[in-house]
């Protein structure tokens, strides 16, 4: 099916595996109480103004149960949606249809509400240079959704996990004894990769430069020491501001001249965009 091959294999897993939660050894409602033959014509509605992501998720929720489910998006991912607005025409088996009902709107409604969070860290810091980036805080085993929605809202993809780069953290500077001993095991072990240090200070800031890192990341810094750890960095290294993060001052931590922002509460606590799916019209044909 097109709408599963366009989609990350990690991403349709976990559609296979909501769904086999959901229906474990049958819809036992739904398999009560509509005909094996029976058809519907259902829309899927925003019910609150939101960024939409994860129609094609939802195509493929329902197509994952009935190839011959029809799904139409009437929107585009990325979109801004208003309340009572259609997103999706879906036409085929009811049975089907209505069985995947929940697993198709749970990524939906997760999906919009990550994306319309992100939109609107993107849209607080327009007109500067920075950029809104995810974090590794995703829910177990929906990472690549949840970072696909942080796409379609306008933000950056961050590491996708702990193998594509290096990300030496307060916890492994201690451990190795100091910024420049932890750099020097880690580009040891593996020199390849991009990385980057968290520093708690500028004093962490310069030693970070001293070890010629790639990408610093300040961490939970005051907007004065943003400032001024710019003004040293000199353009060397890309620097990533993090921590307590807000709607309210991600405008000031962006104007002090950071490349990245960092947010966790993107993806860590959001609430999921409100959709639903009504019944058109059905039958038993």
């Amino acid at each position: 099916m097109s709408a599963e091959l366009s989609l990350a294999p990690e991403i349709l897993s976990s559609v296979e595996r909501a769904l086999a939660e959901d229906i474990g050894d049958g819809d036992v409602t739904t398999d009560g109480i509509v005909p094996a033959g029976a058809s519907l014509n259902g829309k899927i509605i925003a019910k609150e103004d939101g960024v939409v992501a994860g129609l094609a998720v939802a195509r493929a929720a329902f197509q994952m149960l009935e190839g011959n489910v029809e799904f139409v998006s009437r929107v585009a991912d990325g979109e801004v949606v208003a309340p009572a607005q259609k997103l999706a025409d879906v036409r085929g088996s009811a049975r089907a249809i209505l069985t995947a009902e929940r697993t198709a709107l749970n990524f939906l409604g997760r999906m919009s509400g990550i994306a319309t969070r992100t939109r609107r860290f993107v849209d607080e810091i327009r007109g500067t240079t920075a950029r809104i980036l995810d974090t590794r805080k995703t829910a177990p085993n929906l990472r690549a959704a949840d970072k696909l929605a942080v796409r379609l809202g306008g933000g950056e993809n961050h590491r996708a996990g702990l193998y594509d780069m290096i990300l030496i953290k307060d916890n492994h500077i201690d451990f190795a004894g100091s910024i420049t001993e932890a750099v020097r095991r880690a580009r040891a072990s593996n020199s390849a990769l991009t990385v980057e240090v968290e520093a708690r200070n500028l004093e962490d800031v310069a030693e970070a430069l001293d070890a010629r890192v790639e990408w610093i990341m300040l961490d939970n810094m005051e907007v004065d020491d943003m400032r001024a750890a710019v003004a040293l960095n000199a353009g060397r290294a890309r620097l990533e501001a993090s921590g307590n993060v807000s709607l309210a001052n991600v405008r000031r931590i962006a104007e002090t001249g950071v490349d990245y922002i960092s947010v966790g509460a993107l993806t860590h606590s959001v609430r999921a965009l409100d959709v639903s799916l009504r019944i058109e019209k059905s039958g038993t044909g």
